[in-house]
């Protein structure tokens, strides 16, 4: 997966070339691509969960010298994981197509960064977002719905509060509204502005529940 330009030595850092909020919000399918974590302690566990709890499929190889209890555990779960207990180098990224660099050796995790990016892969080093070329957002999932929280690494904090408020206040029936739209739409004729228009009419109803029973909308 050949996504990034080999970058010369006075290349501006990102971090430095920001104006605002300059992240593209992409959902990933990890379920189909391959995925290397390097280091298994406390960090790699934290970066491993978040990656199965949203692709309980995706085919993970994980490099580390020392690797936890919790760790070895959680991947027993996982047939696609598959474990390395040895030291990084290069060829661990023959037939990766995204990396997670979190072990807790910063001068190795910005040496994994450097012959990633020969390769022209993307990673994600752990506590250290000007590296980053992507984050790890705060999830909300309710069934098929998800919605990922960025504060451009700004405040992680307001980004877990800003979840706990949507988990909240977004009900569990949410999902079975959505299966209902996604029959709906196999179900509906017309071109494509036909439909939209429909599906619209359909959706007020989130937003402005009264409105559209006023209407007839929720009576059929």
């Amino acid at each position: 997966m050949q996504v990034l330009p080999n970058q010369p030595d006075n290349a501006i850092p990102f971090s430095e070339e920001e104006k605002g909020n300059q992240l593209f919000p992409v959902f990933v399918k990890l379920n189909k691509l391959r995925t290397l974590l390097i280091g298994a302690g406390n960090i790699g566990l934290e970066k491993l969960t978040a990656i199965v709890n949203n692709s309980h499929s995706a085919t993970i190889t994980i490099v580390a010298e020392t690797v936890s209890p919790e760790v070895y555990a959680l991947v027993a779960n996982y047939p696609l994981i598959k474990v390395k207990q040895k030291s990084f180098d290069i060829d661990d990224l023959n037939d990766i197509d995204i990396v997670f660099a979190a072990t807790n050796n910063h001068i190795l995790n910005e040496e994994i960064r450097k012959v990633t990016h020969e390769r022209g892969l993307l990673i994600n080093v752990a506590d250290k977002p000007e590296l980053c070329d992507f984050y790890l957002g705060s999830i909300v999932q309710k069934g098929d719905l998800k919605i990922a929280i960025s504060t451009n690494g700004k405040s992680p904090t307001i980004a877990k509060r800003l979840k706990q408020i949507l988990n909240e206040g977004l009900p569990a029936e949410l999902d079975e509204t959505l299966q209902n739209m996604s029959a709906l739409r196999q179900t509906l004729n017309g071109d494509f502005s036909a439909k939209v228009k429909k599906l619209n009419k359909v959706t007020q109803s989130l937003i402005n529940p009264k409105k559209a029973s006023q209407s007839g909308i929720l009576n059929g």
